[in-house]
């Protein structure tokens, strides 16, 4: 088949011989070996200690030079050992690629020493071996390919226990837990600052794909993100740049953020994290349900008062705009629709009426009415603050 010659149970046989007769070399291939992996990569020196590294190398080598001359009935113990090999590889942390050169130069000594050992001494021998270079190539690359695909696998693993464990430290910071060293685990393992300026984000989620686009966005020079993805809401922690604060950030995300967000304060290091999740939190909850903004809770304090006690909020809703609530729907939304713009003008009816598209006069008629229905007077501070607390209050209630 193939124009090649099969090999036959007296070419074993000879192959056999031949293989025996390297066993003894094999301290000295030993020696070679590594000689020849530290000149080409001083790694091998830094991750394993020569001794192991010396034991290692002469178990594979030599389970090696016995698979090479047995029947392929046998049981693969060389490819039994690359896959114990590969996953141990990948725990002491040696890179793949010099996993893989080390099979390779091993292959190398072994099959320049079998011919050695018969050139020019048995070309019987001689010949059997050049039939046998394919099956013993293959064999180095079904060794290399295992102990790569274990490397692999074991990579893969280490790595998502590491996720889980750094995510779990992330959450209980978030939580706000406080056992000893937690920030000082969490810093050396999220590779960030144990202490300076942090800030926290709580995006509401209502659609999941897109997330990887968005953090792409949003990766620039002063700030640094690490998001934790929740069953309703995604929490981002924010180390800020010496020179970036809450501005910078909120013109980062503003925009760019594909849903509401809120934005906590600062806070001075990893341990206060789980504050600011809250404060943060809070501030996306003055974001009425259709918002798709981001906002701070420095300058959302007013509401966020109102949203943080819900029960004296509607308290404040009923005695406040009970009498506007009973209004026809449309009639209610004009009147507060005027207050909304009056505010956003500084109390100016003139930019007001501009805004709505109206006469300042029909401005001052409906706050008029709107004093009428409430029993308050927009004149008086106290009142004005009960009045656009209960505007607010109604605006972020579920019904």
């Amino acid at each position: 088949m193939n124009g090649r010659r099969p090999r036959t149970g007296h070419d074993w046989r000879l192959l056999k011989e031949a293989c025996t007769a390297l066993l003894p070399r094999l301290p000295e291939l030993v020696d070679e070996h590594l000689r020849q992996l530290d000149e080409h990569s001083p790694v091998f020196g830094h991750v394993l200690p020569y001794d192991v590294h010396w034991r290692e190398a002469e178990e594979a080598m030599r389970i090696g030079i016995e698979a090479i001359s047995a029947p392929r009935a046998s049981p693969r113990r060389d490819l039994e050992y690359a896959e114990e090999a590969g996953r141990r590889r990948a725990q002491q942390g040696l890179p793949l690629d010099l996993v893989v050169h080390s099979y390779r130069n091993a292959g190398y000594l072994v099959w320049d020493s079998l011919l050695e050992g018969v050139a020019g001494k048995d070309p019987e021998k001689l010949a059997v071996l050049m039939r046998s270079a394919t099956m013993v190539w293959s064999a180095v690359d079904a060794q290399a390919a295992v102990a790569s695909d274990a490397y692999r696998a074991t990579e893969l693993e280490l790595r998502r226990r590491t996720d889980e464990q750094l995510q779990a430290l992330l959450d209980a910071l978030l939580e706000g837990q406080t056992a000893p060293g937690l920030a000082a685990r969490a810093a050396a393992g999220l590779d960030l600052p144990e202490h300076g300026p942090y800030a926290v984000v709580v995006l509401r989620v209502e659609r999941r794909d897109g997330r990887e686009a968005f953090h792409r966005q949003i990766q620039r020079p002063g700030f640094r993100f690490v998001w934790r993805m929740r069953t309703d809401c995604e929490v981002g922690v924010v180390a800020l740049g010496a020179d970036e604060g809450l501005d910078g950030l909120a013109r980062l995300l503003d925009g760019r953020c594909p849903g509401p967000g809120g934005i906590s304060p600062v806070v001075a290091g990893l341990a206060d994290l789980g504050h600011a999740r809250r404060l943060a939190e809070l501030a996306l909850r003055t974001c009425p349900p259709d918002a798709t903004g981001i906002v701070r809770l420095d300058q959302r304090m007013p509401t966020a008062l109102v949203v943080s006690q819900p029960e004296l909020a509607a308290r404040l809703v009923a005695d406040v705009l009970g009498e506007v609530l009973t209004l026809e729907p449309a009639d209610r939304a004009v009147l507060l629709e005027t207050l909304d713009a009056w505010l956003a003008c500084e109390g100016s009816a003139g930019r007001a009426a501009g805004r709505l598209y109206c006469h300042r006069n029909t401005v001052f008629n409906r706050l008029r009415r709107l004093e009428q229905l409430t029993s308050r007077s927009l004149a008086r501070p106290r009142d004005l603050v009960e009045v656009a607390l209960a505007v607010e209050a109604h605006r972020l209630s579920p019904g």
